[in-house]
């Protein structure tokens, strides 16, 4: 596997950063969050004037071995019918993306299906699918690598193209479980806490899941702390892939806007590589998915909204983009209290 330079945020503009803050016409703090994710990525782009350039999200798609055993409410097949979706416009994701006007792009990193060569999807197929881990690894160790490495050049791209700024999706049926399980063994949480109801099984369902998950898991024989082979074995193409492109976006020094459970799940496996790609985030929201908020608790995330979504997709990071802008705007364009000609008395109110 390539290795990926990921530097360490730098500290030189950190006091300059907290003073131009500080010293807009408002009381400190005020702004409440959005001055810390303006806060974080001034300092992510090392400039006092951080600016987002073409915004993007991109949607990995792959089929899991899993699915189908029933761990979904939906069969596979539904994996490669949505992506049809996605090209006529219709889902959730497109919506908000087209909404926010952030340039939205798909791949197929290993989905059971070939699609037509003239739809606008990013062909970095893997396999059709991973295996059934309750019999078998997903992937062997070299399908691994290679979706990573294909996930890193597909951000490479997408920063070539001019973006400074990476949201991730996915579509994969199955794919909480995997998740599930990455959190499981990364982090070291029973199972059991680690399953949720995904796309919507009732508590049976979700009792079954966790039964066919903690089958899967007992033959799992190789290294519980290393990601590479958690990842090999539970993992998806998708998955591997956006914890490539992220360990890419880091080193790239982009912005990551972080979604719901299963792309936490790729960051826990990504940080395990390199911990420094956390400095390069920022987490859009707490999954309604009952585990997402371990998995930000282990990372020591911060999320920046909770409003019970649990689509995936990348639909809470494109919901949660306009605060984000708006905490860039605020930084560059709002008046100090010297520019706007506040005395020194309010000023000294404000700070009250």
């Amino acid at each position: 596997m390539q290795e990926f330079k990921i530097e360490s945020l730098s500290t030189d503009l950190d006091e300059n950063i907290l003073n131009k803050t500080n010293n807009k016409t408002k009381p400190l703090g005020s702004l409440g969050i959005l001055e810390r994710i303006a806060c974080k990525i001034a300092k992510i782009q090392g400039s006092l004037s951080p600016e987002i350039k073409e915004p993007t999200v991109v949607v990995f798609a792959g089929d899991h071995g899993i699915a189908d055993d029933g761990v979904s409410f939906y069969p596979k097949s539904v994996s490669y019918q949505m992506l049809y979706n996605y090209m006529q416009g219709g889902a959730a994701i497109n919506v908000f993306s087209r909404q926010h006007g952030i340039i939205f792009k798909v791949v197929d990193a290993g989905v059971d299906h070939d699609f037509e060569p003239e739809l606008n999807i990013i062909n970095r197929k893997v396999a059709y699918g991973t295996k059934n881990y309750r019999f078998e690894s997903a992937m062997i160790k070299e399908q691994c690598l290679e979706a990573i490495e294909k996930g890193a050049g597909i951000i490479e791209d997408c920063h070539n193209e001019g973006c400074n700024f990476i949201a991730f999706g996915e579509k994969g049926i199955g794919n909480t479980s995997s998740a599930a399980l990455i959190l499981s063994l990364l982090a070291n949480i029973p199972l059991e806490d680690c399953v949720g109801r995904g796309t919507g099984l009732d508590q049976a369902g979700v009792k079954s899941k966790y039964e066919l998950l903690n089958e899967g898991l007992s033959k799992f024989t190789g290294n519980t702390t290393d990601p590479l082979e958690v990842m090999t074995y539970f993992g998806g193409f998708e998955i591997a892939m956006i914890m490539g492109g992220m360990l890419k976006a880091a080193e790239l020094k982009m912005t990551l806007l972080i979604d719901g459970f299963i792309i936490t799940s790729a960051l826990l496996a990504a940080s395990k590589i390199n911990p420094k790609v956390l400095e390069y985030c920022l987490y859009a929201h707490k999954s309604n998915e009952k585990a997402h908020i371990s998995m930000l608790n282990h990372l020591g995330a911060e999320p920046i909204m909770d409003i019970g979504m649990r689509l995936g997709e990348g639909t809470g990071a494109m919901v949660c983009y306009p605060l984000v802008k708006s905490a860039v705007q605020y930084f560059n364009e709002m008046a100090s209290f010297e520019e706007a000609g506040v005395s020194e008395a309010v000023e000294e109110a404000a700070a009250l």
